[in-house]
């Protein structure tokens, strides 16, 4: 029996590259979708060179795919305009990318949207997959309006809006986390109680494959996150556990903290580090889907092959 075959974009990324390995893996034979030419990317079978966001002709690209994984997109805005930058790249693209898959006659479009699509930086309840959503950032609002725009075609599509991810190669707040953890000083976040909820790169290709193996029609968002939810505290702890160090933690008052937040300016830097962001994954846990590791193991384990020289320097979800 040949093995299906997935389109993967983004797979040069930090989570498409991560992709790329689950799918071979799990013996899929994965087409990638490169916006310009590079080395075959190790695990594909094929690859085609294209502009999503100029799709003029994607029959030959898409001819026989099964399904697609759809990972590219923007998490930095370029031209100093947000809106437009993260319009163009995550909802446009994605929506003329839609259109072609449907001309193609494409079974599922597995599209990589982001809890900032339901949810700003922090939340006051658990995040359900049911909850309507309320993002509070262009980057939020441009996945949201891609997720919209897949509800407009006719195909089977489904958005999977994971937590932080973290795994090697990650950046942004992981690579902070990462750089906090191995820092000499002691840290004053023992008192920070926000707890938030993390996905290994691992536990997503799990959720990917589950959804590319669900029975369809899929046709809604769902959550991807570990089920035990972390403090700053015990993400430091476990990082620097993983690092053979003690936590290293000193018990600053919340409000002292905030304080200096505010005063210098960072306030949104004292949202992530306080805030909660709990998230449930109800929808992918009923679909059979199992995290691949808990998150405060994950995190030792990415310490530790951190010293092994795999440290994080990849793209940001």
């Amino acid at each position: 029996m040949v093995a299906r075959l997935i389109a993967l974009t983004g797979a040069t990324g930090f989570i498409g590259r991560h992709l790329l390995h689950s799918l071979s893996q799990r013996g899929y034979r994965v087409r990638v979708l490169l916006r310009r030419p590079v080395a075959m990317p190790e695990g594909a079978s094929s690859a085609v060179v294209g502009d999503l966001t100029r799709p003029m002709n994607m029959a030959a690209a898409l001819a026989g795919v099964d399904a697609i994984v759809h990972s590219a997109g923007l998490a930095h805005a370029m031209s100093g305009t947000p809106e437009d930058d993260f319009r163009a790249s995550n909802t446009e693209a994605t929506l003329r990318l839609a259109e072609a898959a449907a001309r193609a006659r494409v079974n599922r479009f597995v599209f990589l949207s982001s809890i900032r699509a339901q949810v700003g930086f922090a939340a006051s309840g658990i995040v359900t997959d049911t909850d309507l959503p309320a993002p509070t950032d262009p980057y939020g609002r441009s996945k949201r309006d891609a997720e919209a725009a897949l509800a407009g075609t006719d195909l089977d599509w489904v958005a999977l809006r994971p937590v932080l991810v973290y795994g090697a190669g990650a950046k942004g707040n992981v690579a902070r986390l990462m750089q906090l953890a191995r820092s000499a000083a002691p840290l004053p976040f023992a008192r920070l109680d926000g707890r938030r909820s993390l996905v290994s790169v691992e536990s997503l290709g799990a959720a990917v494959a589950a959804v590319l193996e669900a029975p369809g029609p899929l046709r809604r968002p769902l959550i991807v996150a570990e089920p035990d939810a972390l403090t700053l505290p015990d993400m430091i702890t476990a990082l620097r556990a993983g690092l053979g160090r003690g936590p290293g933690l000193v018990p600053v008052p919340r409000s002292l903290l905030g304080l200096a937040c505010r005063l210098t300016g960072r306030e949104a830097l004292y949202a992530r580090l306080a805030g909660d962001l709990v998230a449930r994954p109800d929808g992918l846990m009923d679909l059979g889907w199992t995290p691949a590791i808990a998150a405060r193991d994950g995190l030792v384990r990415l310490a530790r092959e951190s010293l092994a020289g795999h440290g994080p320097n990849g793209n940001q979800t």
